[in-house]
């Protein structure tokens, strides 16, 4: 089975707490071997889920959005996405050298059509800017991919 994420970004640490949870509680429905989770491995859901699928047993696919995605990411973060982009099965790009917030959508685009189900750590709300997760929510079940959102209850971002 092939998972994508999407998800906020900056979410505080009750909510954190509460959202590894429920990632781990769907990566855990799937057989090890079959798993493979599909990631931009952001900082926050992204890296979360690459972290729990990895910790299962599954693979991961990262997907890169831009040539210079990387440095977008805060500095915090550069770590942790080296580490995983290191673990990845495989790492798909779009071809784009900035990252903008086209870039980022287009690599949500690229996501959406290598899984076979997208969770989303998703408030409800509209995007905040373009390429957001309820961008992403929407490109996804316009092309026909199941989603499970996944958030707190009365959890705010």
């Amino acid at each position: 089975m092939r998972i994508g994420i999407t998800g906020h970004r900056g979410l505080n640490a009750e909510v954190e707490r509460e959202v590894r949870a429920l990632l781990a509680v769907q990566v855990a429905k799937y057989a090890d071997a079959d798993l493979i989770g599909i990631s931009c491995i952001a900082d926050g859901p992204d890296t979360w889920f690459a972290d729990i699928v990895l910790q299962h047993g599954g693979r991961i696919e990262v997907v890169v959005p831009a040539a210079d995605y990387r440095d977008s990411l805060p500095a915090w973060h550069h770590g942790d996405y080296d580490r995983l982009i290191d673990q990845a099965a495989e790492v798909h790009e779009t071809g784009l050298d900035e990252s903008t917030s086209e870039a980022h959508m287009a690599g949500s685009e690229v996501l959406v059509g290598l899984a076979d189900e997208l969770l989303a750590v998703w408030d409800g709300q509209p995007a905040r800017g373009y390429g957001g997760t309820a961008d992403v929510v929407t490109y996804a079940e316009r092309n026909g991919l199941p989603v499970r959102i996944l958030w707190p209850a009365e959890a705010v971002r």
